[in-house]
């Protein structure tokens, strides 16, 4: 299974007149989070089930990526690690998952999956870590297909 963690672009600071969900893109993350979908366009199988948090950010991160995409309230911004892996049904989903979610939990699940251990990973704004399960002789592994920023595509 693969399992792509797609950290929402940058947005506007939080100020006290704004709810959190509702912070939306800066004209820099719309950019950033339209050439991270168009390299993800490229790559991600066209049977990819893509998720997003309701936060209004990873809203429009998820829209640049012009894929259907389904809203799971638990990948919130208050979400938690194991709530993100029972949305993607790691490791059991037949088909790749995308997560369009924020920090600190995808930085959490990408550490948990890696090293065993649930670390405070960081998770650039507009990062993608796609994550790949697989068998071998026997043992279940987790690896690491690719880390990108948008400023590196």
């Amino acid at each position: 299974m693969d399992l792509i963690l797609w950290r929402h672009a940058e947005a506007f600071d939080l100020d006290e007149s704004a709810e959190d969900l509702e912070r939306a893109l800066t004209a820099r993350g719309e950019r950033h989070a339209a050439r991270m979908a168009t390299w993800l366009g490229q790559h991600l199988p066209a049977t990819t089930r893509v998720l997003a948090s309701p936060a209004r950010r990873c809203q429009q991160t998820a829209a640049a990526l012009e894929r259907k995409f389904k809203t799971i309230a638990t990948l919130g911004p208050d979400g938690t690690a194991p709530a993100l892996l029972g949305a993607a049904r790691w490791p059991d989903s037949r088909e790749p998952v995308l997560v369009i979610g924020h920090q600190p939990t995808l930085g959490l699940v990408a550490a948990y999956l890696l090293s065993g251990q649930a670390q405070p990973w960081s998770v650039k704004k507009g990062a993608v870590w796609w994550l790949r399960r697989r068998e071998r002789e026997g043992h279940a592994q987790t690896v690491l297909v690719t880390v990108r920023g948008a400023e590196n595509i």
